[in-house]
């Protein structure tokens, strides 16, 4: 972790994986101040600084980033936002069904979101040491892994963003060599994204926010400059693009 002398932020903090990230990065107390930022108003333990942002404003970006800023170095940058269904958006299961506005609303979230919050939140990283910036990405993103098919919009999305993230990973490493831009899979874990696409919470293989959380931050920590602009499951191992 870097020193308590740059902050952390989490966007997407009143999500499943956002909100135990919070909780986890205050009871580390690696990073000071911790901030949480999110449409709606999360719940944080005492200490943590919520600020509001719309991924789907950038205006509120920028503003987020600034308000950030003023408090010093950041650290470390998570991007936990991510879509998979919601009304009038679902997973694919053949070409037959992509509908060119449901397209749009998963890339402006899994995407263009992230992609503005870079835009803003990487001005305000540290400059010296170690310094990172995160996203959550998935699995089937992978263009290589990809032997199912399906799901269109949602794999498309999600490998836009971690060419986005491998791009950036270059520019970052111009003024920042020390710092880390990745992607995450978090695996499956028991939150709303999830929850129609799962089994029982129960079964093997499903996790609680908090487990995932703990598991994505013990990745962050393992990694180097190497190891920037690649894309690392909850177990650590490299995904293929």
């Amino acid at each position: 972790m870097a020193p308590a002398s740059t902050s952390a932020v989490v966007i997407g903090a009143s999500g499943g994986i956002g909100r135990a990230l919070v909780w986890a990065l205050a009871a580390s107390e690696a990073y000071a101040p911790v901030f949480a930022l999110s449409r709606s108003e999360p719940s944080v333990p005492h200490g943590v600084r919520t600020v509001p942002i719309d991924l789907g404003d950038e205006a509120t970006i920028a503003a987020a980033a600034a308000n950030v800023g003023a408090a010093g170095p950041v650290g470390l940058v998570i991007v936990a936002t991510g879509i998979l269904h919601r009304d009038g958006v679902s997973p694919e299961k053949t070409f037959k069904a992509l509908d060119p506005a449901a397209m749009a609303a998963v890339f402006s979230v899994n995407t263009i979101g992230p992609a503005l919050v870079a835009k803003h939140f990487v001005p305000v990283l540290a400059r010296r040491g170690r310094c990172v910036f995160a996203a959550l990405s998935a699995r089937v993103g992978s263009i290589d892994d990809n032997r199912l098919g399906g799901w269109y919009s949602y794999r498309a999305s999600k490998a836009a963003l971690n060419q986005i993230l491998r791009t950036l990973s270059i520019e970052v490493a111009r003024t920042r060599p020390e710092a880390l831009v990745v992607g995450l899979h978090p695996g499956t874990v028991a939150s709303a994204l999830s929850r129609p696409f799962r089994s029982d919470p129960t079964d093997k293989g499903v996790v609680q926010p908090e487990v995932s959380a703990s598991r994505l931050l013990r990745v962050l920590d393992s990694l180097g400059v190497k190891d920037t602009g690649g894309v690392f499951a909850w177990d650590g191992t490299r995904i293929p693009a």
